[in-house]
């Protein structure tokens, strides 16, 4: 019998048959990993953005007082001293973001000390991206997660499929916690980690998903995490536009991959050890935070703050700047996701995304093209197909977006300027890039 045949007898069976008093144990569990990946996950949401808001108050301080620039060039120092001494016991496990690691485990490439990354990735990703560097805390929660099934499996009782099923719950609760996005975090899991449909699985990790947003929702409230109010609706003689904007956004997006990708070739260069790269951005970032604090981190703060230009009436005088902003983001992200620390890439796609989003509609605008109040609309479905295309994931970067802004009205043009997207940069040789990561991580 085929694989496929196979899914589709368990789906029938499990769906005929009454649940179960072992599915509903199991649910249980993944409850129980769904609320330790929200709390800790929480906790590192919570540090995260009230140091990002400190740095707001540093940086103009050190530029107005350059004398405390040596204190904080010492402690950036020390920084990278102890960020090197947490990561080279295990440097394979907590380099980047986690998930390429997570799928070799699932795929039997690869296993992991569970208690060992969870502490470290904890605080390497604290101390990586708490400076300021352009990293996503999607990736640390995401194996945070993970590792938090793990242990649990570890635990109880129960058969290796079930270990299984707990460790894609903490993949999927460790999303919905970063993002406050429960279905996006579902739906992640099955689009780009397991790439298969088990319905004990599904209904096990959205168990855990929900309730891993409801303790974030104890931490940070019920607003969306990146909330945008888009009160009005692309008008439909705007719709042929999505076509060349799409495409533009695919070349975009397959420019990213290609750089990303490459990586390892660029930093291969330096001629000092791989635990020590992280003192190339650690350093960089501090010229970056003295000219504009406000582009620091991953940073949903920095998207908030393309948002509210839409109440300037001068738009049309803020491409250049958008574009230098692209710019300087784009490369630095490289530069951040590259130097062997721990952080994602969700977040830092995301503001590009948007930037990219603002920059075209501010041209439309200035070409009548679009209506001025269409601004938030295309910074909002400009996240969503950059996210889509570079991540080949196109169901996860709609409804993610959608989660995370609170809004379905745009669905349609969403969807299709994601479609199209992604649909440019699969024909330009575009690939799965966790899937990439994961051999250059784990050759065979």
């Amino acid at each position: 019998m085929s694989n496929s045949q196979s899914n589709i007898k368990r789906a029938r069976d499990v769906l005929s048959k009454p649940i179960s008093t072992a599915f509903i144990s199991l649910i249980g569990k993944a409850i129980i990993v769904g609320a330790l990946t929200g709390f800790i996950v929480s906790i590192f949401r919570w540090i995260i953005d009230h140091t990002l808001k400190l740095l707001m108050i540093i940086y103009p301080m050190m530029t107005q007082h350059p004398q405390l620039l040596i204190p904080y060039i010492i402690i950036t120092i020390l920084i990278v001293f102890i960020l090197s001494r947490i990561l080279k016991p295990s440097l394979l496990d907590l380099v980047g973001s986690g998930v390429p690691q997570i799928e070799a485990i699932l795929l039997n490439e690869h296993q992991m000390n569970a208690w060992s990354v969870l502490w470290r990735k904890f605080i390497g990703g604290l101390l990586a991206i708490c400076p300021g560097l352009f990293l996503g805390r999607e990736g640390p929660c995401i194996q945070m997660g993970a590792c938090i099934g793990q242990l649990l499996g570890e635990k109880f009782m129960i058969s290796k499929e079930e270990k299984r099923f707990l460790l894609e719950c903490g993949v999927a609760a460790g999303l919905s916690a970063a993002f406050s996005a429960p279905l996006a975090g579902v739906i992640f899991l099955l689009e780009e980690i397991t790439f298969d449909f088990h319905p004990q699985g599904c209904i096990t990790a959205l168990a855990a998903a929900i309730t891993s947003d409801f303790v974030t929702i104890l931490f940070f409230g019920v607003r969306p995490c990146l909330y945008i109010p888009v009160h009005t609706n692309v008008p439909k003689d705007c719709y042929g536009w999505l076509v060349l904007l799409g495409i533009l956004i695919g070349l975009l997006s397959f420019g990213y991959q290609y750089t990303l990708l490459n990586l390892r070739w660029w930093y291969s260069k330096i001629k000092f050890p791989h635990i020590y790269h992280s003192v190339i951005p650690l350093l960089l970032v501090i010229p970056i935070g003295l000219w504009n604090a406000r582009i620091l981190g991953g940073s949903h703060d920095f998207i908030s703050y393309i948002v509210s230009l839409n109440q300037t009436k001068n738009l049309t005088s803020l491409w250049g700047i958008f574009i230098i902003f692209f710019i300087i983001r784009f490369c630095f992200s490289m530069i951040s996701y590259g130097a062997s620390v721990p952080g994602g890439i969700f977040m830092p796609i995301l503001v590009l995304g948007s930037l990219i989003g603002a920059i075209a509609s501010i041209v439309m605008i200035h070409q009548n093209i679009i209506p001025a109040t269409c601004y938030l609309n295309f910074v909002v479905i400009s996240m969503a197909a950059y996210f889509g295309a570079i991540e080949e994931a196109p169901f996860t970067a709609i409804t993610l977006l959608t989660e995370m802004v609170g809004s379905v009205d745009q669905i349609l043009p969403m969807t299709i300027l994601t479609f199209i997207a992604y649909i440019t940069s699969n024909l330009l040789g575009g690939q799965p890039i966790y899937a990439s990561l994961r051999k250059e991580l784990f050759p065979k």
